[in-house]
């Protein structure tokens, strides 16, 4: 099975962290690190107006993202990973640490909302770990 990462506020952390592994070109083709809303519309297909409404830190946005990589990648599986690590909040207000994960086959899509400690590498840290898991599992179930 191949997975693709789409990756926002980790900057590629998970996807480094699978290319530290010997061997892993055999089941991650690449991704892609969607920083700003544009990479998201454009590149994964994430409706633009989800992004003006709810802004790029939400479930279904995470969604379209795991669902967009999956598909422009070509992978079995895709992951999006978006969230806020800090220092300071998004001006929607909501706290540093949110962070939402999607993972999707193409067929089921499921996002789980998490919520981090710490600094910046901290919470990025935990978000590319908790990313790993929930792929993981989805895989395994």
């Amino acid at each position: 099975m191949t997975v693709a990462t789409a990756e926002s506020c980790t900057g590629g952390l998970l996807g480094k962290s699978i290319t530290d592994i010997s061997g892993s070109s055999a089941v991650y083709p690449g991704g892609v690190i969607s920083y700003c809303n544009r990479i998201k519309h454009e590149i994964l297909g994430v409706d633009q107006g989800l992004l003006d409404s709810l802004g790029p830190v939400s479930e279904p946005v995470a969604r379209q993202m795991a669902e967009g990589v999956r598909r422009v990648i070509g992978a079995d599986l895709g992951v999006g990973i978006t969230g806020i690590a800090g220092p300071n909040s998004d001006d929607t207000g909501r706290p540093v640490g949110l962070v939402y994960i999607g993972v999707s086959d193409g067929e089921t899509t499921l996002v789980r909302e998490c919520h981090f400690d710490g600094d910046r590498g901290a919470i990025r840290a935990q978000a590319a770990e908790a990313a790993a898991d929930l792929a993981l599992h989805f895989i395994d179930n």
